[in-house]
């Protein structure tokens, strides 16, 4: 039979056309289970109950399946940036099938722990918790071992789980990052119910010929039964492991073979197989389903020939999705299925199973209550209180060595200004962080972007923080402040994607800032000064002589100089034009420059979504904090043309638009009359400018 994968919510379409193909291939392929080489590689394992048939849940298939509300365990290591992005989609593969509450028990480094924290606490999914283990505290109980895996010591990790999990924890599935569910993880875990009073740990047979020595010449693998079996998925029964005495046993085991063996070749698989073919009877064979291995060397064609369903899939080979396999095809278009599938859509409840909810979960929900469908500004009301998935550091990331006057560039953007990245990489050589607003498939396409841009694949000074689009109005300062929270310099200079800075302007402001001697108690904005283009090719300036005769001739204008003057009118180009030093300016209404300030200063006001008064409220922030505004006479930045944003369009054209931007601001004001009293005052004529 052919495998059959039950659809679920959305994506089932994207599933059942990759089975359709598997149909195709399957008959293509001729019958692959004509092979001489003996063995029981791959079969699907008939398992027996030790104690008769359950009078609980059954699936399909007439296995046991655990209670539907019954809390299931799993146990995942994950270390570094790369890893901590590809168990998304092992997650997403399991709750995507999932009837079932999860407690998640993550053994992480501390990159990887600062990712997933924030990560599971934006995505907030009803019925999963998460725990974090330090590997850093495991490492000196596996550093003794030479391994050869290209996982490193991460991978010999598993060995020690049964000491690092909560004593209380009886039982627990163990996955490897690279594997992706095709099925209910709960039928995995009703798995346990065929295991003896004696066997304690449950595994897939290894489907390739690895352990049996033949694949090289002159090679000699580690000991295992017959095929051995394969450690990206397990079944770990925590009670009996610590009784049998499973920290000595395995120590002792794994002591004495590296005698002969100068490493491990797969990490703690081979100390697992080494371990059972000494103790035969602590082993229960899983089916082959659950953990379809594709590995260079793979025979899991003789298994998933035979099986009604595959359940897991193993990308077990360095090579990952690029390991050469006649059925890879259909393979790989489920694992993409997961990697695109959008992650707010697994937000769902799971009815009937009282659970607790996520952290800030009921709070979000009254005031989304509270909300007036009806009401004009339902739509800006709802996108504000809009938690977004984040993802922090989604692409690898190489923080700068620390300096004392160090500036980061701050800016978001979407995906349709995705292009302008290169050249901003060219104009600014230090550190950046960029918060880009994307759905699940174009964070892909961001990777692969990176990947192929000679520019932007060699920075690593660049920090690309994903946060999932929700909604339909644009949360301009909720990305600020992503790419603000992430700076890790001192000074951050605020800008947008669509400005290109002076080549000079990283150097000069880390020499401005110095000279100014900023910090302490001198709490200073520099004001950046901003021009414009609207030609799409300039021969950008290389100095300030330079910029000053294209703005004579017509080439550059100051920004929005016919659109919206008071944005940068208070700048005071004209004297700009003259200075030899900085000079202060003081605040007026509607101004919004573009400005380097201290890491820590404040944030946006993430009221203000889609377009309009976003970097105004900012700056009018700073200013009721008494930051000084100083002009730099060498500083520029050019805006360069494009198309109209989508709230740009629906603010020119919609009355309704701009009315509920008007309420915003009458509630920001309000706000600061609360927080700055009096003082506050002087902010008002802000609110009482025509549009």
């Amino acid at each position: 039979m052919l495998p059959r994968v039950r659809p679920r919510a959305l994506g089932a379409a994207v599933l059942l056309l990759g089975l359709l193909l598997l149909v195709g291939l399957f008959l293509l392929a001729g019958d692959p289970r004509a092979d001489d080489s003996g063995g029981s590689c791959c079969r699907s394992t008939q398992l027996e109950l030790r104690d008769g048939r359950p009078s609980g849940p059954v699936a399909r298939d007439g296995a046991p399946r655990p209670p539907r509300c019954q809390l299931l365990h799993v146990a995942i290591v994950c270390a570094g940036l790369n890893s901590s992005r590809e168990v998304v989609t092992l997650v997403k593969s399991m709750l995507f099938y999932r009837k079932n509450p999860l407690h998640l028990h993550l053994v992480t480094d501390s990159v990887a722990r600062g990712i997933l924290e924030t990560l599971f606490r934006t995505w907030m999914v009803p019925a999963l918790g998460v725990s974090f283990y330090d590997a850093e505290q495991l490492k000196p109980k596996i550093s003794w071992i030479p391994n050869k895996h290209y996982s490193g010591l991460y991978g010999l990790m598993k060995l020690v789980l049964p000491d690092v999990l909560p004593p209380g924890l009886a039982q627990v599935i163990v996955l490897d990052i690279d594997v992706t569910f095709a099925s209910d993880i709960a039928e995995l875990w009703a798995l346990f119910a065929y295991f003896s009073d004696k066997q304690v740990i449950g595994l897939v047979e290894n489907q390739s010929d690895w352990y049996l020595g033949n694949l090289w010449k002159n090679y000699r693998p580690w000991p295992a039964l017959g095929r051995g079996f394969n450690t990206g998925v397990i079944l770990l029964w925590l009670e009996r492991l610590r009784q049998a005495g499973w920290e000595q046993m395995w120590q002792l085991t794994a002591r004495r073979e590296l005698l002969t063996h100068s490493a491990t070749n797969l990490a703690d698989q081979d100390i697992f197989n080494a371990v059972l073919k000494e103790h035969p009877g602590l082993v229960q064979p899983l089916p082959c389903v659950w953990n379809v291995q594709l590995s260079d060397h793979t025979l899991a064609e003789r298994c998933y020939w035979e099986a009604a369903d595959l359940k897991v899939i193993h990308w077990n080979s360095p090579k990952k999705l690029r390991v050469k396999n006649k059925h890879a095809e259909f393979f790989r278009n489920l694992y993409l299925t997961f990697l695109g599938y959008d992650g707010n859509l697994l937000r769902r409840e799971l009815f009937g199973c009282p659970s607790q909810a996520p952290s800030g979960a009921e709070q979000l929900q009254q005031s989304l209550a509270q909300l007036d469908e009806e009401d004009a500004c339902f739509e800006f009301q709802q996108q504000r209180l809009t938690v977004h998935r984040v993802h922090i550091t989604f692409l690898p990331h190489k923080p700068p060595a620390p300096q004392p006057h160090d500036v980061t560039l701050v800016a978001q953007l979407s995906m349709d200004r995705i292009q302008m990245l290169e050249a901003l990489c060219r104009h600014w050589p230090g550190p950046m962080s960029l918060a880009l607003y994307l759905t699940d498939a174009e964070a892909q396409q961001l990777l692969h972007f990176v990947e192929v841009s000679p520019v932007l694949s060699a920075r690593q000074d660049v920090a690309y923080h994903v946060v999932y689009r929700e909604g339909s109005l644009y949360p301009i300062n909720q990305l600020r402040n992503v790419a603000l929270s992430q700076a890790l310099t001192p000074y951050v200079f605020l800008s947008d994607i669509d400005f290109l800075p002076a080549y000079s302007l990283y150097d000069y402001l880390r020499a401005s800032i110095q000279q100014l001697g900023l910090g302490g108690q001198h709490k200073a904005a520099l004001v950046v000064p901003a021009f414009e283009t609207l030609r799409y090719r300039l021969s950008f300036p290389r100095s300030k002589a330079e910029l000053l005769a294209l703005l004579d001739a017509g080439a550059l204008s100051t920004f929005r100089y016919h659109e919206w003057p008071q944005g940068h009118m208070a700048t005071e180009y004209a004297r700009w034009r003259e200075a030899q030093a900085p000079y202060r300016v003081q605040w007026a209404a509607d101004y919004e420059p573009y400005v380097v300030v201290p890491r820590d200063c404040p944030r946006y006001d993430p009221r203000f979504v889609g377009f309009g008064w976003n970097k105004v409220a900012h700056i009018v922030e700073l200013d009721a904090q008494e930051y000084e505004l100083l002009v730099l006479p060498e500083a520029f930045t050019i805006h360069l043309p494009h198309t109209p944003s989508l709230d740009i369009s629906r603010f020119r054209s919609s009355p309704a638009y701009r009315a509920c931007l008007r309420a915003l601001k009458e509630e920001f004001h309000q706000d600061l009359s609360r927080r700055y009293g009096a003082a506050a005052l002087k902010y008002l004529t802000a609110l009482q400018r025509p549009q």
